[in-house]
Protein backbone atom coordinates (compact mmCIF):
# COMPACT_ATOMS: atom_id res chain seq x y z
CA UNK A 1 0.00 0.00 0.00
CA UNK A 2 1.46 3.40 -1.27
CA UNK A 3 1.28 5.84 1.88
CA UNK A 4 0.53 9.44 1.97
CA UNK A 5 0.57 11.61 4.78
CA UNK A 6 -2.63 13.40 5.10
CA UNK A 7 -2.61 16.80 7.01
CA UNK A 8 -4.49 19.45 7.22
CA UNK A 9 -7.66 20.07 5.73
CA UNK A 10 -6.50 20.14 1.61
CA UNK A 11 -3.24 21.63 0.42
CA UNK A 12 -4.29 24.25 -2.22
CA UNK A 13 -5.47 27.03 -0.24
CA UNK A 14 -3.84 26.85 3.04
CA UNK A 15 -0.39 28.32 1.42
CA UNK A 16 -1.74 30.60 -1.29
CA UNK A 17 -4.18 31.96 1.12
CA UNK A 18 -2.57 32.40 4.33
CA UNK A 19 -4.54 29.90 6.16
CA UNK A 20 -4.51 30.84 10.11
CA UNK A 21 -3.41 27.67 12.31
CA UNK A 22 -5.18 24.65 11.71
CA UNK A 23 -7.57 23.99 15.08
CA UNK A 24 -10.12 21.18 13.96
CA UNK A 25 -10.44 19.31 16.80
CA UNK A 26 -9.80 15.41 15.27
CA UNK A 27 -6.92 16.43 12.81
CA UNK A 28 -5.95 19.94 13.97
CA UNK A 29 -1.92 20.29 15.09
CA UNK A 30 -2.66 24.01 17.03
CA UNK A 31 -5.61 22.58 18.84
CA UNK A 32 -4.04 21.76 22.17
CA UNK A 33 -7.09 19.57 23.46
CA UNK A 34 -7.75 19.01 19.89
CA UNK A 35 -7.39 14.80 19.51
CA UNK A 36 -4.60 15.33 16.68
CA UNK A 37 -5.28 12.40 14.28
CA UNK A 38 -3.08 11.59 11.82
CA UNK A 39 -4.35 10.27 8.07
CA UNK A 40 -2.61 8.42 5.72
CA UNK A 41 -3.47 8.05 1.66
CA UNK A 42 -3.76 4.83 -0.32
CA UNK A 43 -4.24 7.10 -3.31
CA UNK A 44 -4.76 3.44 -5.46
CA UNK A 45 -6.82 2.27 -2.99
CA UNK A 46 -8.97 5.58 -2.36
CA UNK A 47 -8.64 5.28 1.31
CA UNK A 48 -7.77 7.27 4.19
CA UNK A 49 -6.44 5.56 7.08
CA UNK A 50 -5.77 6.60 10.52
CA UNK A 51 -4.31 4.09 13.62
CA UNK A 52 -4.88 5.78 16.71
CA UNK A 53 -5.44 4.92 20.59
CA UNK A 54 -8.19 6.40 22.73
CA UNK A 55 -7.47 7.79 26.54
CA UNK A 56 -9.45 8.02 29.53
CA UNK A 57 -10.30 11.56 28.64
CA UNK A 58 -12.63 10.51 25.54
CA UNK A 59 -14.48 7.92 28.43
CA UNK A 60 -18.05 7.16 27.99
CA UNK A 61 -18.74 3.87 29.67
CA UNK A 62 -16.09 2.70 32.20
CA UNK A 63 -13.16 1.85 29.75
CA UNK A 64 -14.76 2.99 26.84
CA UNK A 65 -14.95 5.24 24.18
CA UNK A 66 -18.18 7.95 24.60
CA UNK A 67 -20.32 7.15 21.51
CA UNK A 68 -20.19 11.33 20.18
CA UNK A 69 -16.07 11.00 20.10
CA UNK A 70 -16.57 7.45 18.01
CA UNK A 71 -19.06 9.91 15.74
CA UNK A 72 -15.84 12.71 15.57
CA UNK A 73 -13.44 9.97 14.24
CA UNK A 74 -15.87 8.49 11.77
CA UNK A 75 -17.09 11.78 10.43
CA UNK A 76 -13.11 13.21 10.42
CA UNK A 77 -12.46 10.04 8.19
CA UNK A 78 -14.83 10.47 5.62
CA UNK A 79 -14.28 14.14 4.98
CA UNK A 80 -10.50 12.89 4.82
CA UNK A 81 -11.68 11.13 1.79
CA UNK A 82 -12.47 14.21 -0.05
CA UNK A 83 -9.34 15.27 -0.09
CA UNK A 84 -8.07 12.53 -2.21
CA UNK A 85 -9.94 14.27 -4.94
CA UNK A 86 -8.75 17.87 -3.50
CA UNK A 87 -11.98 19.67 -2.41
CA UNK A 88 -13.59 21.01 0.59
CA UNK A 89 -16.73 19.31 1.83
CA UNK A 90 -18.90 20.47 5.13
CA UNK A 91 -20.91 17.77 6.58
CA UNK A 92 -24.73 17.19 5.42
CA UNK A 93 -25.54 14.02 7.15
CA UNK A 94 -24.20 11.46 8.53
CA UNK A 95 -25.33 7.99 10.14
CA UNK A 96 -23.43 5.69 12.84
CA UNK A 97 -23.93 1.93 13.70
CA UNK A 98 -22.66 1.46 16.77
CA UNK A 99 -21.74 -2.66 16.60
CA UNK A 100 -19.55 -2.96 20.08
CA UNK A 101 -17.90 -0.98 22.58
CA UNK A 102 -14.87 0.38 21.52
CA UNK A 103 -12.18 -0.24 23.90
CA UNK A 104 -10.08 2.68 25.75
CA UNK A 105 -6.08 2.48 25.57
CA UNK A 106 -6.11 -0.33 22.76
CA UNK A 107 -4.83 -0.01 19.09
CA UNK A 108 -7.51 1.16 16.79
CA UNK A 109 -7.77 1.79 12.66
CA UNK A 110 -10.19 3.77 11.13
CA UNK A 111 -10.47 3.51 7.61
CA UNK A 112 -12.76 5.45 4.94
CA UNK A 113 -13.55 5.33 1.44
CA UNK A 114 -15.39 6.95 -1.21
CA UNK A 115 -19.39 5.15 -2.01
CA UNK A 116 -20.28 7.91 -4.68
CA UNK A 117 -20.33 11.05 -6.21
CA UNK A 118 -23.41 12.59 -6.87
CA UNK A 119 -22.81 16.88 -8.55
CA UNK A 120 -21.43 18.65 -5.43
CA UNK A 121 -22.29 15.83 -2.80
CA UNK A 122 -19.90 13.30 -2.21
CA UNK A 123 -20.55 9.97 -0.01
CA UNK A 124 -18.09 8.36 1.99
CA UNK A 125 -17.99 5.33 4.40
CA UNK A 126 -15.90 4.52 7.15
CA UNK A 127 -15.21 2.22 10.13
CA UNK A 128 -13.59 1.82 13.28
CA UNK A 129 -11.68 -1.77 13.77
CA UNK A 130 -10.24 -2.97 16.78
CA UNK A 131 -6.22 -5.09 16.35
CA UNK A 132 -7.83 -8.48 15.45
CA UNK A 133 -9.74 -6.85 12.62
CA UNK A 134 -13.08 -6.64 14.58
CA UNK A 135 -15.80 -4.06 13.62
CA UNK A 136 -16.85 -1.95 16.27
CA UNK A 137 -18.36 1.53 14.79
CA UNK A 138 -19.00 1.93 11.42
CA UNK A 139 -20.84 5.16 9.25
CA UNK A 140 -21.62 6.94 6.56
CA UNK A 141 -21.75 10.52 5.57
CA UNK A 142 -22.94 12.66 2.35
CA UNK A 143 -20.62 16.18 2.31
CA UNK A 144 -21.81 19.16 0.32
CA UNK A 145 -18.17 20.56 -1.70
CA UNK A 146 -17.58 24.34 -0.84
CA UNK A 147 -15.45 26.35 -2.97
CA UNK A 148 -12.01 26.32 -0.55
CA UNK A 149 -11.39 30.06 -1.20
CA UNK A 150 -14.21 31.32 0.23
CA UNK A 151 -13.95 29.47 3.70
CA UNK A 152 -10.30 30.27 3.94
CA UNK A 153 -11.42 33.90 3.36
CA UNK A 154 -14.04 33.90 5.94
CA UNK A 155 -11.62 32.46 8.44
CA UNK A 156 -9.09 34.82 8.07
CA UNK A 157 -11.22 37.58 8.41
CA UNK A 158 -12.65 35.80 11.48
CA UNK A 159 -9.00 35.41 12.75
CA UNK A 160 -7.78 39.20 12.25
CA UNK A 161 -11.21 40.17 14.27
CA UNK A 162 -10.11 37.75 17.23
CA UNK A 163 -6.49 39.18 17.04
Amino acid sequence: MSRKPAHGHVDHPEGKLGHPQNFCFGCGPDNPDGMKLQFFFDEAAHLAVCNFKLDRRYQGPPMHAHGGIIATILDEAMGKVNKLRNVIGLTKHMEVQYLKPVPLNKLLTVTAREQHITGREHTNAAEITNEDGELLARGTATFKIIDPELMFRKLNEAAKQEG
